[in-house]
């Protein structure tokens, strides 16, 4: 797909997002990068502030099958992943997808499911399959989950374990609306919902060559060997007691191909990196000291030491 055709068909999925979440244009950017980069999507906030929305307003605007899945308590692995059921008529075992089998799926509050639940997630997301009874089952493609959560401080919250949390490809953090958006949002949705005038701008073709397109940026050794500089100094700095896996600077790159695609871009420049190591690498990091690991409310240090790390390390010659 031409970048000119590219920039158009971003430009309508982020305006049609757009007549929902106000005055949030840095997330609706967000959700839309890891789309387009193949990743998985983390939005944590308190309740309130749109943290659903925006997972169904993305989904809303693209032409795939979605499915919504509200974690519980209760909740077990095979309502997320499916059963096996025999069948009396052809007297063997038939297997019932679970709603895990879908373009886009929205995990609502995932947190307040047991870990045992939430690792149900873990091989989807990271090969695109399900293994159920000893068989495996492919998923669609492209494949991708928004999950939402309220911070771990929150009663009848579970924290994600860290393996689940690092295949997230980047976890964000809504905020509270100024209070222009805040009125803007209370004169729109006096008689009805925003995200019931949604309607696709773009089909499940279009979002595969979109995709395509995306990982066709050109990315410099110089700036590979930046990302790999940023997550190498992770895993030495004193302050941090786990540092990014080598999933997460693989991550990192695709996110930045996917942003320098939406700026009109065919390769990806340090500032990309810049731009995306907190996001990406952020909720993957554990400070030498455990208070605040997870929560994006009570981690600000986590940001302040990826800020530190990004602005100590050296971009290398020939990356711009």
């Amino acid at each position: 797909m031409p970048l000119d055709v590219f920039s158009s068909r971003a430009g309508e999925i982020l305006a049609a997002m757009g007549t929902v979440i106000d005055g949030k244009r840095d997330a609706v950017s967000m959700a839309l990068t890891v789309l387009l980069a193949e990743g998985h999507l983390l939005i944590e906030d308190v309740p309130g502030v749109g943290k659903t929305m925006l997972a169904r307003a993305l989904a809303r605007s693209v032409d795939c099958s979605v499915t919504r899945i509200q974690f519980t308590p209760d909740l077990l692995p095979s309502d997320i992943t499916g059963v096996s059921v025999y069948s009396q008529v052809d007297r063997e075992f038939e297997f019932k997808p679970g709603p895990i089998f879908a373009n886009i799926v929205i995990g609502d509050e995932i947190n307040r499911a047991s870990p045992k639940t939430q690792s149900a997630l873990l091989e989807s997301m990271e090969e695109g399959q399900v293994t159920v009874d000893g068989r495996s089952y492919g998923l669609a493609s492209p494949f991708i989950v928004i999950a939402t959560q309220n911070p771990i401080e929150m009663e009848g919250t579970y924290p994600l374990p860290e393996a689940q949390r690092d295949r997230f490809m980047a976890r964000i953090s809504m905020g509270y609306p100024d209070p222009a958006s805040e009125l803007e949002m209370l004169n729109a949705r006096a008689t009805s919902s925003p995200l019931d005038a949604i309607t696709p701008v773009v089909t499940g073709a279009e979002l595969a060559q979109m995709i395509l397109t995306t990982r066709a940026v050109y990315v410099s050794r110089a700036v590979g060997q930046y990302a790999v500089a940023i997550a190498q100094a992770t895993r030495h700095d004193r302050e941090l007691r786990l540092g990014a896996s080598p999933r997460a600077t693989l991550q990192l790159v695709r996110a930045a191909k996917a942003r320098a695609a939406l700026d009109g871009r065919e390769f990806v420049l340090p500032d990309d990196i810049d731009a995306l190591a907190a996001s990406v690498l952020g909720h993957r990091l554990i400070p030498a000291r455990r208070a605040g690991a997870t929560s994006a409310l009570s981690g600000g240090n986590i940001a302040d030491i990826v800020s530190r790390i990004v602005s100590a390390t050296a971009v290398p010659l020939g990356s711009a």
